[in-house]
């Protein structure tokens, strides 16, 4: 099995602790309301929100997938940082074992904050994919 890392980072003029409570803690509900053809709905499968919770995302319209199964992997608010797999789903496109992303909100002297991800994209063995083929679905997401 190999692994394809991709970072991004996306200032904001949002304070941080904002930014985190809305892509982290209150997106299950937040999302589906102002992005509808990216994210329909949310459902817990298993847990309580918190580490180990496993949901199930059913996408919008607007995605080129139906749904994916994902776990919190960790949850720390006062970091403002959170990571979560997604380990089921025609997201992983078949040649994708899975997919584990790391979220950190980080501050800034002007009262906003930059928000870096890390993605790593593991896939399966004997399967090989391309970085741009990986940069490529990325951009997409980030279009949503």
């Amino acid at each position: 099995m190999g692994a394809i890392t991709y970072d991004m980072e996306i200032p904001s003029s949002i304070p941080a602790a904002k930014m985190f409570k809305a892509v982290v803690l209150d997106a299950d509900t937040l999302i589906p309301k102002i992005m509808p053809q990216a994210i329909q709905n949310v459902e817990i499968l298993e847990g309580d929100g918190g580490v180990g919770t496993v949901k199930l995302i059913h996408f919008g319209e607007g995605s080129q997938y139906k749904s994916a199964k994902h776990r919190v992997d960790s949850l720390d608010t006062e970091n403002l940082t959170h990571s979560y797999s997604i380990i089921e789903g025609d997201a992983l496109m078949g040649v994708l074992d899975s997919i584990t992303y790391y979220v950190k909100i980080v501050p800034t002297e002007d009262g906003g904050c930059i928000c870096k991800n890390r993605s790593v994209y593991h896939t399966k063995e004997g399967v090989e994919i391309s970085e741009e083929k990986i940069k490529e679905g990325k951009e997409k997401a980030m279009d949503f």
